[in-house]
């Protein structure tokens, strides 16, 4: 037998051979990747003008351009005080961007490109949260940076002697559902005190004393340091009423030296925010906000605790500072 016949059949028997599982695995085609596993899911997206023929409530409309709660628009709508198209509005009337909507003499922008703006401020003592003064006092709003189209809403008040966390919306509609007692929106103070609570009137302003606008109580009330007669304590309430926590301490015969507005519902103040100073809150973090006031639809996955976008006041207009 020649050496090229021994060669063909040694050839022949090695193709017979079946394919080790090893080889065929290198050989085996990648399986390719699922496309939808690349899309990712857009969040935080701007919101987008009303389109020419689309509807909405006078109301609701009303509300979103910072003028009110919709309530309160729901009233200024039954006095004849809104006018739509030169027309007298009434309520449950829609209106789309191509409407002309007057209040008073003032033309309201209805086109819906408006973004719902946030600010926290950290609210000095010594000023105002209103517009309208007799006595002509710095007002918080003099500090903020000027919206478009829109006016800013103070969420809760402090009193001219009281400091700490203010949050502005240009919503109405926010503003209305953050402050709205079914809500039981927890308001954080630290109080301090001339004098030191017993263990017995700690628990009394726990269950409640009777104050001249009705029942008053602490949700929370613990001492957390002071020097001498001094004293410093952590309260928590559940109201907005006007000097709830100094009448508090007072009906006991303890006067409130220093008062400080900490946290109001899930957002605290940041440490870095000096008094007299604002932050501004992102796109994303106001979506957030309106997604825990049921404003818009619930998102299933866990949302992150509300952090303020690193902007600040010193970006854009330079207030006068204050010491802490």
């Amino acid at each position: 037998m020649t050496r090229s016949r021994k060669r063909e059949i040694a050839n022949a028997r090695t193709s017979d051979k079946p394919r080790s599982p090893t080889r065929a695995r290198t050989t085996a085609k990648p399986r390719p990747v699922d496309p939808r596993r690349r899309v990712s899911k857009k969040v935080n997206a701007e919101p987008q003008p009303v389109a020419s023929g689309v509807t909405q409530k006078l109301q609701k409309v009303l509300a979103q351009t910072g003028i009110g709660s919709r309530r309160k628009m729901e009233e200024l709508i039954e006095q004849g005080l809104i006018k739509v198209n030169g027309e007298v509005a009434t309520l449950g009337m829609r209106v789309s961007s191509t409407d002309r909507v007057e209040f008073g003499r003032r033309r309201v922008d209805v086109t819906g490109s408006s973004a719902t703006r946030v600010l926290l401020y950290h609210k000095p003592e010594g000023e105002i949260v209103s517009r309208d003064d007799p006595k002509e006092r710095q007002n918080v709003f003099t500090n903020l940076p000027r919206p478009k189209n829109a006016k800013w809403i103070a969420i809760g008040r402090l009193d001219f002697n009281t400091s700490g966390l203010l949050i502005f919306t240009t919503s109405g509609e926010l503003a209305n559902r953050m402050m709205h007692p079914s809500f039981d929106t927890e308001r954080e103070y630290s109080a301090r005190i001339f004098g030191e609570l017993t263990s017995d009137q700690m628990n009394l302003l726990l269950s409640g004393v009777e104050l001249s606008d009705g029942h008053g109580q602490f949700e929370v009330c613990e001492p957390i340091g002071g020097e001498g007669r001094n004293r410093w304590y952590r309260v928590i309430v559940k109201e907005g009423r006007n000097r709830l926590v100094r009448r508090m301490f007072e009906s006991l015969g303890y006067q409130v030296s220093r008062l400080i507005r900490i946290r109001f519902g899930g957002i605290v103040l940041p440490p870095r925010l000096t008094r007299g100073k604002w932050l501004e809150f992102k796109a994303s973090e106001v979506t957030q906000l309106e997604e825990q006031c049921g404003l818009v639809p619930q998102d299933p996955t866990p949302q992150p605790v509300v952090k303020p976008a690193p902007r600040s006041s010193r970006d854009t207009r330079k207030t006068k500072s204050r010491p802490d």
